[in-house]
């Protein structure tokens, strides 16, 4: 039976209203019993309100059902009625007068509440479903009379039914259990009845719940995952490297780190602790009617020198609020820099009503200044110390670092029940325990502050302060993963001093020498500085025929410039460094005077050879070796003389020289059909950028932006009309064409999501629907490829596949979330079933951005924007020559800038006794090119 006693208790707590339906035995709690006494004398005060109302018929015995059809009353007291499971006992029942037969009747529910909660509209509708089904008629509204000024709230039943009928469900199910709900501590806690058995209980089985702040969506998220107490919490902490972008704001609140300083019964600190108090402290506490809106206590305490002056400002009715707020004003402006220091955003409220209720003082005066800079002393406290405490409430901190209250129930809610009997009886026992809780809370903030001032010095033990209780652990330090090469520590030095002997550097550097092994030493051979050597090879550049200025053939010999460089020489299963001369005959036009023939020769440039500059571009490009790496290697190996300038400056010609092939590839991309595009981050300087990635089945091109936005990519794809394979970053959105997004993606996000949620049965069944959808689709791809003629009969499946998601109404949040993403993307999903050669996944732009990947490891934030650019050039060249299966090496060295070209060449001349010559032709061309 559902009645409105355990109907109220279940919208506070589930396991309130199940031990309240077994008959449960409670603690006493005096806020709990004053509660419920207020509750019972504000209903009797009510109903003899209406009674002394105008004369109208009332009906004060029990009315049977059949009574509400001839109803000759017009107020009804205190029915309880059942019908079916539902048992609503209904404070007054209001018939008003109508002409018709049949009259409306309207429930009425007394809250002593000023401010009624949700849990009191939602008993107000109970009482209507309940009366409608007695009388027979629907009712459309109830009535809550509530507050001191006996205000009266309407209620529309329409507004709450639905979410009422849902808990109906709910009870049903927990109160035919044979065990008890999960026990959840929550807000309701401190004001119930069975407070410090749930909290045993819960403390026994270190519940998740035990967390303050932790809420439902996240502790639910937690359980699914497999985690359900704080210990298992704790060993999920790792410590995050914050970036440098992020410096300027809050630190986020870390729930596995106050779980790990719990288990291990330590103080940490995350980030820098920074405590702004300057000028005297004045440390002050307010008490109030949050009810009444009413503070009726200002507690403040002032340390000099160590010696405390405590003020206690007193309010017996409301008409004395505005004297303790003067006197207050008068203590701060008293007071030499006074600096105001609270707890918790209460007392800021404060100040500020009081502000609007009685006015601020005047402007630039020292009562403004600290009101204005007053410091909410949990704003610190909060996401940065982590005391072993499950909340951040004065009262548990507090206690933590060795302060106590004189008397242990002393709390908020019983500072109301205090407060309650004084004003019912004046005894001033009752004022005096008021004022001590205030004056010690002023204490204990105290006590807090220190402790802070202490943790922000770095010392222990200044002034009064007391040592602080346990480890202070800096959040950064935690190692989130046991490694087997740990650094040895010892509670022994002298254990330390041994391992210290045993290293191996150690060792070579004096035990071994002193022992008469001398130390070998380095080889030489690669720094010795190489002989010159003969040029052994002459190549003559080619002279035009006639005058590039004036186009005649008359002209005279003119000077004979040569270059020497070192180059490498490519045979078949070897390298070879060697010296190659190359010669220019320059000639002068007798008409025009104008000298040619150096074929871009000039004396003052790098004594580098073309082959070099490939050999070194493919080592960094496409072997991804760091360029000190190549430098050395190629030093030692062939004799060179190689400095990190030059590696730099092969980057930069060779990227220059390929600019043109880097646009062509685009241009190839974006008039096709088929586009892949993904996205990563970047790193310039320290300072993050991104690189986009566009690939066919045959081209790949970088992009460098400065932001994720994707307007650039989304300029470059505006006239596409292929079909776009992407992952569901939304900046692709908004590109008008035909889109296929990664099913891979989707795939691994579902498996996460049941990873991380063992537990969560919808989200499985949603992982498993979709499998059985997909694999079945992979094995026709698989038999035929991706040709639509083929994968349409599977159009049919998607349709049924759809029609499930949308007859379920799932529970779960996981299952929730994807159920929203396939809607949002049912046409974005299944794109290749209805479009020859597109893939279901976006692999191939996932391939290029692991070359990226591999490369921006060996770049490692030390270029610019414009040096990654360069990178980039050369690194979709380099992909470009992968995809289209010629060799990146190759294409360097031949000279040729177009890679399709290039391919059909070299597939079109394999065996024909001309390659070999023109391609030397293509070398020298190239030559020239990189000498000038």
């Amino acid at each position: 039976m559902i009645t409105s006693k355990l109907l109220e208790a279940y919208l506070a707590c589930p396991m309130k209203c199940y031990l309240q339906s077994n008959g449960e035995r409670c603690s006493e709690n005096r806020f709990a019993v004053l509660y419920q006494t207020q509750k019972d004398s504000y209903r009797h005060a009510g109903i003899k309100r209406l009674e002394a109302g105008p004369p109208q018929g009332s009906a004060r015995s029990q009315i049977e059902p059949r009574g509400f059809r001839k109803a000759e009353w017009r107020l009804a007291f205190n029915q309880a009625l059942d019908v079916d499971d539902l048992s609503a006992t209904i404070h007054a029942i209001q018939r008003p007068p109508t002409e018709e037969r049949s009259s409306e009747f309207i429930p009425i529910r007394f809250v002593h509440l000023n401010k009624p909660s949700r849990t009191n509209k939602m008993m107000a509708v109970f009482d209507a479903i309940v009366l409608s089904k007695v009388a027979g008629q629907p009712i459309s509204a109830a009535k809550l009379i509530h507050g001191d000024a006996w205000t009266t709230m309407k209620v529309r039943v329409a507004a709450h039914v639905l979410e009422l009928t849902k808990i109906f469900g709910k009870m049903r199910a927990l109160l035919a259990a044979s065990s008890p709900p999960d026990l959840i501590l929550n807000r309701h806690c401190p004001e119930c009845e069975f407070r410090d058995r749930c909290r045993e209980k819960a403390i026994e089985k270190d519940d998740l719940s035990l967390l303050t702040g932790l809420t439902d969506k996240e502790r639910i998220r937690l359980n699914r995952r497999g985690i359900f107490t704080v210990k298992q919490l704790s060993h999920t902490f790792r410590p995050r490297r914050r970036p440098k972008r992020l410096a300027a704001q809050s630190e986020r609140y870390h729930h596995s780190l106050r779980a790990l300083a719990i288990r291990e019964k330590k103080t940490h600190i995350v980030g820098k602790l920074r405590l702004p108090i300057q000028g005297t402290p004045i440390f002050f506490d307010v008490e109030s009617l949050p009810d009444s809106d009413f503070y009726y206590l200002v507690g403040i305490r002032i340390e000099v020198d160590g010696r405390p002056t405590l003020y206690s400002f007193w309010a017996n009715t409301p008409s004395d609020e505005r004297t303790i707020w003067t006197d207050f004003l008068a203590v701060v402006s008293a007071t030499e820099k006074p600096m105001l220091i609270h707890y918790g955003s209460f007392e800021t409220k404060f100040m500020k009503k009081m502000c609007d209720r009685y006015g601020s003082p005047p402007d630039g005066s020292i009562a403004a200044v600290a009101i204005a800079s007053s410091l909410n002393l949990l704003s610190p406290i909060f996401a940065t110390v982590y005391f072993p405490t499950y909340s951040n409430g004065l009262k548990e901190n507090a206690r933590f670092l060795g302060f106590e209250w004189s008397d242990p129930t002393a709390d908020g809610h019983q500072s109301i029940v205090w407060r309650n009997l004084w004003e019912q009886s004046h005894d001033p026992k009752f004022r005096d325990k008021l004022i001590a809780y205030n004056r010690e809370d002023c204490a204990a903030l105290g006590v807090v502050a220190r402790a802070l001032g202490q943790l922000t010095d770095g010392e222990h033990g200044a002034g009064e302060a007391r040592p602080l209780p346990g480890e202070v652990v800096h959040a950064d330090t935690v190692s989130g993963r046991t490694s087997s090469w740990q650094p040895f520590k010892s509670p022994i030095s002298d254990l330390e001093k041994i391992n210290l002997a045993a290293r191996w550097d150690y060792q070579r550097d004096r035990v071994f020498v002193r022992s008469g092994t001398a130390k070998r030493r380095a080889t030489q051979q690669a720094t010795r500085r190489p002989q010159a050597q003969r040029v052994q090879k002459i190549v003559l550049l080619n002279t035009p025929p006639g005058c590039p200025r004036c186009e005649k053939k008359w002209r005279k010999r003119g000077r004979l410039q040569t270059k020497t460089v070192q180059d490498f020489i490519f045979g078949k299963h070897s390298i070879k460094r060697r010296t190659i001369k190359y010669e220019a005959q320059t000639y002068i036009c007798r008409s025009c005077g104008y000298e040619y023939g150096l074929g871009n020769l000039h004396l003052h440039g790098r004594r580098w050879g073309w082959n070099i500059l490939a050999y070194c571009v493919y080592n960094v490009i496409g072997l991804c070796i760091p360029q000190l790496t190549v430098q050395h290697s190629t030093n030692r190996l062939f004799g060179c003389r190689l400095v990190r300038s030059s590696l730099n400056e092969f980057k930069i010609k060779a990227s220059k020289l390929y600019s043109d092939t880097r646009a062509k590839i685009l241009d190839q991309i974006i008039t096709g059909k088929l586009i892949h595009a993904d996205e990563t981050n970047a790193n310039i300087k320290g300072r993050l950028a991104y690189v986009w990635v566009l690939t066919s089945l045959t081209d790949v091109v970088y992009i460098l932006t400065e932001s994720r936005e994707g307007e650039t990519v989304q300029q470059l794809l505006k006239g596409f009309k292929g079909v776009l394979v992407s992952d569901f970053y939304a900046a692709y959105d908004s590109i008008a064409c035909a889109q296929q997004k990664c099913l891979i993606h989707l795939m691994r996000d579902l498996n996460d999501e049941i990873l991380n949620n063992p537990f969560d049965e919808e989200a499985k069944l949603v992982a498993l629907r979709f499998a059985g959808l997909l694999r079945p689709i992979v094995d026709t791809i698989d038999r035929r490829g991706l040709r639509a003629h083929f994968l349409r009969k599977h159009l049919r499946e998607v349709e049924r596949f759809y029609e499930f998601l949308d007859n379920k109404n799932f529970n779960s949040d996981a299952a929730a979330k994807f159920k929203q993403r396939f809607e949002r993307n049912r046409d974005k999903l299944f794109t290749f079933l209805r479009c020859d050669d597109v893939p279901w996944n976006n692999n191939n732009a996932e391939h290029a951005i692991k070359a990226f990947a591999r490369l921006r490891d060996v770049i490692a934030g030390s270029s610019t924007k414009k040096g990654v650019e360069e990178y980039l050039t050369l690194l979709s060249v380099s992909e470009t020559c992968k995809n289209r299966g010629v060799d990146f090496l190759d294409f360097l060295r031949s000279g040729e800038t177009d890679i399709a070209m290039f391919a059909l060449r070299r597939r079109g001349r394999e065996g024909s006794p001309q390659s070999g010559s023109i391609r030397k032709s293509k070398i020298f061309l190239q030559h020239s090119r990189f000498l000038a």
